[in-house]
């Protein structure tokens, strides 16, 4: 069916009449169809940095444009603290932007931005509409919607107008806005349309742009010229989704696939955006992880052959579906003078032995905490800042941490220099550095080690697929000793959400075996290796699979392994929005028939249950509200055996909860030690990353970081509330 019949430009483009100034606003600008050679000042520019265009999430307030500057293209900073540069609600018809792609024009002062008018919370098959935005200093902006349904008839079963971008056609002298269409049945295709010469609306009607072989879905479409080819990356849909490129001669037409999937990942793909580095080393193809809430980076020199860099790159941020473009000096200093706060820029620090994830700053006092590793020489700690355009920061004392706080003063153009007093402390939490959570820990009487088991953090909605370990002869100094189970690779009855698992050593047949419980997929599977570290071998189906009898809804997750002294039997114990315990066959794979028991101990189980022996009693400890929530936190109850009733002590039985004079929330999922030989217990335990965590929402509950903190008893058997400290516990040494 043919949706567009003519070429002829439409009178009336803008569906809901809005043609938006922010700021001081920008006049409309006729372009001449041509540019003459000498006002083509685009391509003889010195570009300095970079400008990165992105929205966050699915959320409301993370539809919305967003900007972040850097000067190599792989270390970004984001701009206004992360908060948007436009708002949708002046921009958009529905509320929320996405997809944004910014250009800079053939005079090279101007610039172009478009985006998907789109609410994901409506649905994806909800809009109809693109944001056309112009400016001449990238920080005052005009803008128009452009509804395609409304504005071309025969239009009347479309569904969506995703990601467009926008080029240059030198042969037509106008700018061409690219963008995927889905109407009814058909698959999503990749459509063209010229801007009019003000770049508020469509000039002609919107024309097929690519025609795949094979006659599938296409988005996410970005146009890369080189060598005299328009190399068109594209995100193909169906059956094995991924980002391939096909290649022409001319734009507007003919492009021939010719290559395979160009994403080196296995996770589903899309947002392509490729942009050249200024140095003249390569291009970035950059695209969207999206089910873990990443960014991947590759670095190529032929558009044929890409290179992951990810070790290479940073960002203070989480972007989604973005553009890079290259931007000048005055450029970079303009929008830094507008948008980088000097907190941003003292923020940036780097250096060795630095918990980078960790830096906190006291907005009112200025004072900046450092926390750094353990056994860092202070007197040869010497910190780095990210360098912007215009900005000078200088040390206002000898710099000499061993001796006290260092003073530092931020410069940054058209504003006040501001004085940092910067001081470094030994920190040991986090004890794990990166994103981590749900943590089980082990002494190894094999190696004489201990050994931290967490989930896989960082990713969107617990998107996670493997699991880590790590290694420590004192609990303080930790190794991380790689994956020890993929779920892709390794596992053959699921292939997701790898949470929260749990260890234990036994000896069989003279031998140390180590059996490793995890959550895959909402199910509970058991992996065996004859080392702490690895490799683990999956037993090849789920342990546990379904709801205990009696129990109507719940997921089967968050397994705790433990070993009753007494008797030596070995049990199973799982669950969320209920608790229950099984004993273990023997051959630690399997349940024992009719032992599994229902447990849940009162209101307060949500999750994560752990079991402890001491002194004659079975202590059953569980996470209390959700992950995500700041008031997540760990209570107890006794019983008299490891299927026994539980038993809530008067008074409070709490473990451990937020400190939020000192910014530690999120404080649950744990566990505890007992020191081989001693009355000497630890627990271990997630809390939202420090300091950002409380600031991001509901997505601080994936983004956890792992934590230690002494444990321990009063004189009746009950346990001390614990305090979560930043500072953690001092080396343990066994001999």
């Amino acid at each position: 069916m043919t949706r567009f019949k003519n070429n002829s430009m439409m009178k009336g483009g803008l569906s809901l009449g809005l043609c938006l100034s922010l700021a001081m606003g920008v006049s409309g600008q006729q372009a001449p169809k041509a540019l003459p050679k000498k006002q083509l000042h685009a391509a003889n520019q010195k570009f300095n940095a970079y400008l990165f265009v992105y929205f966050t999430g699915n959320e409301k307030n993370a539809e919305e444009i967003r900007f972040a500057i850097s000067n190599d293209g792989y270390n970004f900073r984001a701009l206004n603290g992360n908060n948007p540069i436009l708002r949708s609600s002046e921009i958009s018809s529905s509320g929320g932007v996405r997809d944004p792609h910014i250009l800079r024009a053939e005079d090279g002062k101007t610039f172009y931005m478009v985006a998907t008018d789109m609410v994901a919370a409506k649905g994806w098959d909800s809009n109809r509409a693109m944001v056309l935005m112009k400016s001449t200093d990238l920080i005052n902006w005009t803008s128009s919607v452009v509804n395609i349904q409304n504005k071309y008839p025969g239009n009347e079963d479309l569904k969506r107008v995703w990601a467009p971008q926008t080029i240059y056609d030198a042969k037509a002298g106008k700018y061409m806005v690219y963008f995927s269409l889905q109407h009814g049945k058909d698959p999503d295709k990749i459509y063209y349309a010229y801007a009019n010469a003000d770049f508020t609306d469509l000039e002609s009607e919107p024309k097929q742009l690519y025609f795949p072989e094979d006659k599938g879905a296409c988005i996410d479409g970005d146009i890369v010229f080189k060598d005299g080819k328009y190399y068109l990356f594209h995100k193909t849909e169906g059956g094995k989704p991924g980002i391939k490129i096909a290649v022409s001669d001319k734009l507007t037409g003919g492009y021939k696939l010719v290559s395979d999937y160009v994403q080196q990942t296995k996770d589903p793909v899309e947002g392509a955006g490729v942009f050249k580095l200024n140095n003249g080393d390569g291009y970035i193809l950059m695209y969207d992880v999206y089910m873990h809430g990443k960014y991947q980076f590759t670095k190529t020199t032929d558009l044929k052959n890409f290179k992951v860099i990810d070790q290479d790159v940073k960002m203070n941020f989480h972007p989604r579906h973005g553009t890079v473009m290259p931007i000048t000096a005055k450029e970079a200093q303009a929008l830094v003078s507008k948008w980088l706060p000097a907190s941003e820029v003292i923020l940036s620090v780097k250096a060795k032995g630095l918990k980078s994830m960790n830096v906190a700053l006291d907005s009112a006092s200025n004072k900046v905490v450092l926390p750094v590793r353990p056994g860092t020489n202070l007197k040869d700690f010497k910190p780095e800042f990210t360098a912007f355009p215009g900005v000078k920061v200088t040390a206002k004392s000898p710099v000499n941490f061993a001796a006290g706080p260092v003073k530092y003063a931020v410069e940054v153009p058209g504003k006040k220099p501001i004085t940092y007093e910067l001081i470094a402390r030994e920190y040991h939490n986090a004890a794990l550095e990166g994103y981590y959570a749900d943590p089980d820990i082990l002494y190894s009487e094999k190696t004489g080690k201990f050994y931290i088991y967490p989930t896989s953090d960082g990713f969107t909605g617990w998107s996670g697929t493997y699991f880590k370990s790590f290694s420590s002869p004192d609990l303080v100094n930790w190794k991380d000793e790689g994956v020890i189970l993929d779920l892709p690779k390794d596992v053959s009855w699921a292939k997701k959400n790898a949470w929260a698992p749990c260890i234990i050593e036994k000896k069989v047949d003279g031998k140390y075996k180590y059996f490793y419980y995890f959550t895959a997929a909402q199910k509970i599977g058991v992996a065996v290796a004859d080392n702490p570290a690895g490799p683990f071998v999956d037993s090849g189906k789920p342990v546990i699979d379904k709801l205990p009898e009696g129990i109507a809804r719940g997921q089967q997750i968050d397994p705790d392994v433990f070993e009753d002294p007494n008797t030596g039997k070995t049990y199973l114990y799982w669950g969320n929005g209920y608790m229950a315990g099984a004993e273990l066959n023997d051959d630690m794979l399997t349940i024992k028939p009719g032992t599994t028991k229902v447990l849940t101990p009162d209101a307060t189980f949500r999750e994560g249950t752990h079991v402890l022996y001491r002194n004659g009693k079975y202590y059953f400890t569980w996470s209390e509200n959700d992950t995500r929530h700041p008031d997540y936190r760990v209570r107890y109850g006794i019983a008299d055996g490891p299927l026994g009733k539980i038993e809530i002590p008067s008074g409070d039985n709490l473990v451990i909860a937020k400190d939020a004079n000192a910014g530690i929330y999120g404080t649950g999922h744990h566990t505890t030690l007992q020191v081989p030989g001693k009355d000497e217990w630890y627990i271990v335990y997630h809390r939202f990353n420090y300091p950002n965590g409380i600031k991001m929402g509901s997505a601080a509950g994936y983004n956890r970081e792992v934590a230690i903190d002494k444990m321990e008893f009063n004189a009746d058997g009950t346990i001390k509330q614990v305090r979560p400290t930043h500072e953690g516990i001092q080396p343990v040494k066994l001999k």
